[in-house]
């Protein structure tokens, strides 16, 4: 039996994977210690409840995100639960040495075996000023990232044992690598490498369905993937009751309005949605950032992923979940897993 999405025919639809991104965002009031810690809390929690995978993601110059070094916290989560995999959403491969990368995700997944994800992307994760404060060729090296990601795939490969420049710790470790975006440039790349897709809709929504489509499109099978295999990124906020939900929602929608007009507050404690937030959701910039927020009840945000799942036909989806509570954020975890094993099981 198969469905077609996109004018592809595909087979039916086996249960869709859920998994969690983390920026590590300091809250108002916490510190960057506590921030980590929270970090792994709540990747415990993720496991707990069987969430398939947990990826940090990699930026710089801010005084508010704790993820900076994303190998060493990888490491960090790695070591301290035992099934779920732990990656990068991801390594941002123009500021970095391909190679140094290779050693450093080899190194990983010996001492984690069957666990280490690598997602690579394009992006600087900072600003310019920055970006070529860390790699005084960023702009190059961006526009090398199909380049680069060849030779990242060369250090991992068995065969470049006859090379001149190894990586021999990454050599035969299996760490598989993800392509990840906000723009068809990255769909296109992932399609011809034959590798799996995750799409950042959780910030930029514009080329999603565009992007999907160019993948499935376009999907060359490999010796590591077969089938297209397409992981989408969403905002999920679910609480006992919808206005709760919506209160949680509130810190999100401020700290994307900071990230607009250039604010570099902590993240803020939830208020009532005022009208004027419920306004701000309605600016074609905030919309675009947060259109795919699903934000309520199980039952309210289990209807809105059916939908969302049904249009997008995502073999995974990955939540982010920016909240200034971690109670709030851990029972918000536990819920969407919920929602997720309910969508999952047989009809």
């Amino acid at each position: 039996m198969s469905t077609s999405v996109n004018g592809i025919d595909r087979p039916a639809k086996q249960p869709v994977a859920y998994s969690l991104l983390e920026l590590a965002i300091v809250s108002q009031g916490n510190t960057i210690q506590q921030t980590l810690h929270n970090s792994l809390a709540l990747a415990k929690e993720a496991e707990r409840h069987h969430y398939n995978r947990y990826w940090l993601a990699e930026h710089h110059n801010s005084d508010n995100i704790g993820s900076s070094a994303t190998a060493i916290l990888i490491g960090y989560v790695a070591e301290n639960t035992t099934r779920i995999r732990v990656g990068s959403g991801g390594i941002m491969l123009p500021n970095h040495s391909p190679l140094i990368v290779a050693e450093q995700f080899g190194t990983l997944a010996h001492l984690y075996p069957g666990r280490i994800d690598l997602g690579l992307g394009r992006a600087p994760g900072t600003d310019t000023q920055t970006a070529q404060a860390i790699r005084s060729d960023f702009m190059q090296a961006a526009q090398s990232f199909p380049r680069e990601v060849d030779k990242i795939q060369a250090y991992f490969s068995v065969k470049n044992k006859a090379a001149a420049v190894r990586a021999p710790l990454a050599e035969g470790t299996g760490v598989p690598l993800y392509i990840l975006g906000s723009s068809p440039d990255s769909a296109h790349l992932a399609a011809k490498l034959g590798l799996p897709y995750a799409f950042a809709s959780h910030f930029a929504s514009t080329h999603l369905h565009h992007a999907l489509a160019i993948y499935r499109n376009e999907f060359k099978p490999s010796a590591v993937l077969q089938q297209p295999y397409a992981i989408v990124a969403i905002n999920a906020y679910v609480a006992d009751t919808d206005a709760e939900a919506q209160q949680l929602f509130t810190t999100l929608i401020r700290m994307f309005v900071g990230v607009l007009t250039g604010a570099k507050d902590a993240l803020q404690p939830p208020t009532e949605m005022t009208e004027e937030l419920a306004e701000l959701l309605h600016h074609p910039a905030v919309h675009q950032m947060l259109k795919y927020s699903f934000v309520g009840s199980k039952e309210t945000v289990k209807k809105q992923l059916q939908a969302f799942l049904a249009e997008t036909q995502a073999d995974e989806l990955m939540t982010a979940s920016t909240m200034y509570a971690q109670e709030a954020r851990l029972n918000s975890t536990r819920l969407f897993a919920e929602i997720m094993q309910e969508l999952n099981e047989p009809a």
